[in-house]
């Protein structure tokens, strides 16, 4: 359960990454980036303000947007392209509040650069009401402010009103039209999308490549392929687009084929056809497939330490890492950062996740929300919940996003501190932070994991209540597990009673564990033969059922129960654990006698299971003597 809450933040970010990163190239957003914001010669006369416009250019793209308004203030006669250069570098940095206000002063000079510059920052930041009124007011409008405004409507989920714009334009370049078969081609309106795309005077490449796109994102894999063919010419990204549709579609090796025939292969195409072997499963291809590659970037790294701790190889993982390392050429980011820390989490390996914290701690990853809630995650999955919160308070303070919220309440209930979850959720509440559904599984959890059952009630009551967090299986089988840990099964049974579909294997085996905490050998068969019905191989139900009878001292329906296993083939998996002793992590499997101090280990156990007996702790001899359920 509490991986599937936490796994966000150590890979599922991290995945998404590397794949934004290898399809950065196919997507249609940069196309407006081919039409600057200035687009003229500054035909100035006086040189000074020429000189000037130039400086605050270039300081608004290194980040110093203060020294670039000072010189602005003291300009004695700025021109419109002085007003359009500053206004554009606080929009680069990111200050479109302070962009609109230099932009309304009634002194300002504006021509319709300025108020396209203004029109795209609202577009590209999801202010489509504000763009649709700036768009509205524009005096002079020019095609790329038609396509600002289009893009700002493709973007925000509006492709009918962005469509309705499009067929008003008087004047259209091929960036209109691609955008436009973009946004339907991700809207899964293919059919619109090639009416559009023939009826195009004049293609582009990216008009091509978009289609394709299109085509194979939506199962129409063959039809992309037919119009990949078709291609007047193709460059590097048509090519990856086509390989792509294949690996979405699990044709691999369709893929591995055109992959082969490409004339120029550049580390985007390794590295796109390699992911596409790790998202369908075939680790062993890409690890084929990243050996011949004769230059790596970090996608490349990153994509193949990813698919190691995805396919639960973390310490493979590890060991990519410390190769990338010592390939100079290349640095990690906060993608690699993050999906490192999730093998370390993973492998419960403290020493390894610090000194990658060392690593972190000399780069300018060190701020970034992503990668200190992954080194939260580690931590606290290693055992060590308060350098973690150490972490959150310190690191994260004034940076605090949902995520890491989430990742430490999610630690204090994977440990048991139920009310140290409670107070982090209250001061999480007082920072105006709204909660998710992520965010009550965790405090959910935390409360069965402690036996806080009123209180654990009463945040499933105000989540109930809450109609903008809609209610998922893990927040009811949180709640059928806090019953059934404090022993209410009938209240856990008609929790699972009330849920609108009750066809999961989790929730009955959850229901099924509190029964054989108290001995409720009634409704543990019930829940035994739900689970069965679902999930027909499950060994470990067959083991809890028969441990329930064998408690119950009903030994010949156990015996029964061992038959049943026997003839269906079904064994219990067996228990593993490790622990790391001067540098070397010893395995120890249930019933393995291969370690070579076995004999001292056992030794060592009889005389700890001898005086936990004399202190009353020690289990009793029926439960002892069960195999199943003997640990070394």
């Amino acid at each position: 359960m509490l991986k599937q809450f936490v796994a966000p933040v150590k890979l599922k970010h991290c995945f998404n990454f590397c794949k934004s990163a290898i399809k950065l190239q196919t997507e249609l957003h940069f196309q407006l980036k081919n039409y600057s914001l200035l687009p003229r010669v500054d035909y100035t006369c006086n040189q000074d303000v020429v000189r000037s416009n130039r400086i605050i250019s270039k300081l608004s793209k290194e980040g110093q947007i203060e020294e670039a308004r000072k010189l602005f203030d003291k300009m004695p006669e700025p021109d419109v392209v002085s007003w359009t250069a500053m206004i554009s570098g606080y929009i680069i940095c990111g200050k479109i509040d302070k962009a609109r206000e230099l932009f309304d002063r009634t002194d300002a000079k504006r021509d319709v650069v300025t108020w396209t510059a203004m029109l795209a920052a609202y577009a590209r930041t999801n202010r489509i009401l504000e763009a649709e009124l700036l768009f509205n007011e524009m005096p002079e409008k020019n095609v790329v402010s038609w396509n600002s405004m289009i893009d700002g409507y493709v973007r925000n989920g509006g492709i009918d009103k962005g469509l309705e714009l499009f067929r008003k334009m008087k004047e259209r370049n091929v960036v209109s039209w691609n955008m436009v078969i973009a946004g339907l081609a991700r809207n899964g309106r293919m059919h619109e999308a090639r009416l559009l795309f023939d009826q195009m005077p004049e293609k582009n490449v990216v008009s091509w490549t978009t289609m394709i796109s299109g085509l194979s994102r939506n199962g129409k894999v063959d039809e992309a392929r037919v119009l990949f063919d078709w291609m007047p010419e193709r460059n590097v990204v048509s090519w990856n687009a086509m390989i792509t549709g294949y690996m979405q579609n699990s044709r691999l090796n369709e893929a591995l084929e055109l992959f082969e025939m490409m004339p120029e292969k550049t580390v985007s195409s390794w590295n796109t056809i390699i992911m596409g072997f790790i998202q369908n499963g075939e680790l062993s291809g890409a690890r084929i497939l990243f050996d011949k590659m004769r230059q790596r970037d970090v996608v490349s790294w990153t994509t193949m330490i990813n698919g190691h701790v995805l396919e639960g190889k973390s310490e493979e993982a590890l060991r990519n890492f410390c190769d990338m390392q010592m390939d100079g050429g290349v640095k990690p980011n906060e993608g690699t950062f993050v999906s490192v820390l999730g093998a370390c989490s993973d492998l419960a390996g403290l020493s390894e996740g610090m000194q990658i914290h060392q690593v972190i701690s000399k780069t300018i990853y060190q701020e970034n929300e992503m990668v200190i809630s992954a080194l939260i995650n580690m931590y606290s999955k290693c055992g060590d919940v308060a350098t973690a919160r150490k972490i959150f308070d310190d690191d994260l303070r004034g940076q605090r996003d949902l995520i890491s919220w989430n990742v430490m309440i999610a630690a204090y209930s994977h440990h048991g501190c139920g009310r140290e979850a409670i107070n982090l959720f209250n001061e999480m509440l007082q920072m105006e932070f709204k909660p998710n559904d992520v965010t009550y599984v965790g405090l959910l959890a935390a409360c069965s994991h402690t036996g806080l059952v009123e209180e654990g009630l009463k945040y499933f009551d105000e989540l109930s209540r809450d109609d903008s967090i809609k209610l998922r299986e893990d927040h009811y089988t949180c709640l059928v597990d806090l019953c059934g840990r404090a022993g209410r099964l009938k209240e856990a049974l008609e929790v699972i009673e009330r849920l609108p579909s009750t066809e999961s294997a989790f929730i009955w085996g959850v229901l099924l564990a509190g029964c054989n905490v108290h001995g409720d050998s009634e409704t543990g068969k019930l829940a035994a033969m739900k689970v069965l019905g679902i999930d027909t191989k499950s060994s470990g139900t067959y083991l809890s059922l028969l441990k329930l009878s064998a408690s119950n001292g009903k030994w010949k329906e156990a015996a029964k129960l061992r038959t049943q296993m026997k003839d269906r083939g079904l064994k219990k998996q067996p228990g593993c654990s490790w622990i790391e002793v001067g540098n070397r992590v010893h395995v120890f499997l249930v019933g393995d006698e291969s370690h070579y101090e076995t004999e001292v280990i056992h030794s060592l156990l009889r005389n700890l299971h001898l005086k936990m007996k004399r202190t009353g702790c020690a289990p009793t001899d029926n439960f002892a003597m069960e195999e199943d359920y003997l640990i070394i």
